[in-house]
């Protein structure tokens, strides 16, 4: 009946799946290498060998080649910057302002501000940045790490290096505290500064947002009735945002009688005004509404979108049955729609939650035929459904393939996997907690401190006092400063 595991012919022509060779000939090939392939080589080498290999006269680098390998190596920022500061001695190549925006983006993840600035410096010396995208990202990193103090400074000092503040890094600097919820703290940054950068739409709808995230929706009217009232029309995203609001709140009724004053007061309702309604009526297990909503789209002349598929597909996975979703999903392609990475990844996650692991592993499958690279969202939910079900072996076949630079685990990854460990009180698997834990703090990740000690404790109740006074020895490094522990 269902056609999920069936390859669907694609409007394009396809292409052979992606594959990563296992040895890479640097002397033959004039064009930087496949990106993943090339992040498996530096993530090999050591400090001997990579600048030979990146200052290899046969690889022509270029911004875009240098991005791509960046993102790649992501997940182990260590190694993404001794990448990024090796090739910047490359005797004819020079890096990009987008670049050198990666590398400041990795170093604010790792908490090493002296490379962040030192990065800054450098594009300043070499009069390709910082920009106004330098700043935003060295804001969301502070915040990221409770320094939302921090980050307003660093708005506040944007000129001092080169680079004046103007309306619209006023309205990212807002953006930024509202999606951490910092949104008090950014509400008095505009209140205080509206009147200098002359607050457009822009900045009130960023604000609207924030209260609607943290689900103070009269805050958010408050400040909508404020825009009306300095005379600045509200838009169409203005309307989107507070009606998402009233759905994420939960005000299901508010939100209704919002949309139908959207209609009565002849608002362009667009595909993101109803994607907004499938999912958030869909959520609160309102799934007949969502589904009549998504089907009176194309009624009202709009079409949905594959965002608006995606919605639909997550619903069905959630509050009503996978294989209703499986339909979906084939009708979606049978239109001509191309499914993106989160069509899959829900439609993935809900397979697995059902138990069907096998077809979930299918579909990651089909990914690639589909010209659909999986990333790390997809790998976790496999992997976690994996551990769930006690297949730990099947978990860690998963976890060595992404280790090979296809796409590298992240901070849940090795959570979940450390977690898993404990499962079977094998000693073994102890110990490959503890390795996953050395290995996660090489590649830049910071542990929580529970994490450390229920490792350290499992070694330790296993008789593997040695490795525990490593693990100790590494918690104390990374300033997650160790309980007083009889070795």
């Amino acid at each position: 009946m269902f056609t999920l595991l069936r390859k669907t012919p694609s409007l394009k022509n396809p292409e052979p799946s992606f594959s990563i060779p296992l040895h890479h000939n640097l002397t033959t090939s004039p064009r930087p290498p496949q990106d993943a392939a090339f992040a498996t080589l530096i993530l090999k080498s050591d400090p001997q060998s990579l600048p030979r290999i990146l200052h290899d006269p046969n690889i022509h680098w270029t911004p875009d080649s240098v991005n791509k390998t960046l993102k790649r190596l992501w997940n182990h920022g260590p190694k993404a910057l001794v990448f990024f500061k090796t090739l910047d001695r490359h005797p004819t190549y020079t890096h990009s302002s987008s670049s050198y925006d990666h590398a400041v983006d990795i170093a604010g993840r790792l908490r090493d501000y002296k490379s962040l600035w030192a990065f800054v410096a450098r594009m300043r010396a070499r009069r390709v940045g910082p920009g106004p995208r330098t700043f935003a990202i060295i804001a969301e990193r502070y915040v990221a790490a409770g320094k939302p103090d921090r980050a307003v400074k660093v708005f506040l000092s944007m000129h001092e290096h080169g680079c004046p503040q103007d309306l619209n890094s006023f309205n990212t600097v807002l953006d930024v505290l509202c999606k951490a919820k910092r949104v008090e703290k950014a509400y008095n940054l505009f209140k205080v500064f509206r009147g200098r950068f002359r607050a457009d739409c822009v900045s009130y709808n960023v604000i609207v947002n924030g209260w609607c995230l943290i689900k103070r929706t009269p805050k958010a009217l408050e400040v909508l009735r404020e825009m009306v009232e300095r005379g600045i029309e509200p838009s169409l995203v203005t309307y989107n945002v507070m009606l998402k609001g009233y759905l994420r709140a939960g005000q299901v009724k508010e939100a209704w009688e919002f949309f139908l004053e959207m209609k009565k007061r002849k608002c362009e309702i667009d595909v993101v005004t109803y994607t907004t309604l499938v999912h958030g009526f869909g959520v609160v297990g309102e799934v007949k509404k969502a589904r009549k909503i998504f089907d009176g789209m194309v009624e009202e002349g709009v079409l949905p979108s594959v965002a608006t598929y995606n919605a639909l597909i997550q619903v069905l996975c959630k509050k009503d049955s996978v294989e209703n979703a499986v339909v979906v999903f084939e009708e979606m392609v049978s239109k001509g729609y191309v499914p993106n990475v989160t069509t899959y990844n829900v439609l993935i996650r809900g397979l697995c939650h059902a138990g069907d692991m096998e077809r979930g592993m299918e579909l990651m499958g089909r990914m690639k035929g589909d010209e659909c690279e999986p990333n790390v969202q997809t790998y976790n939910v496999v992997i976690r459904y994996f551990c769930d079900d006690g297949e730990i072996d099947k978990a860690l076949d998963v976890f060595e393939k992404m280790g090979r630079g296809e796409c590298l685990p992240n901070l849940d990854t090795y959570n979940v996997l450390i977690s898993a460990m404990f499962v079977r009180k094998k000693p073994e698997d102890l110990l490959v907690a503890g390795k996953l834990l050395i290995e996660m703090v090489d590649r830049g990740f910071l542990p929580r401190k529970y994490t450390f000690n229920r490792v350290l404790d499992g070694l330790l109740l296993t008789g593997n006092q040695g490795f525990a006074k490593e693990i100790l020895r590494l918690q104390s490094k990374c300033g997650r400063l160790p309980r007083q522990v009889k070795l």
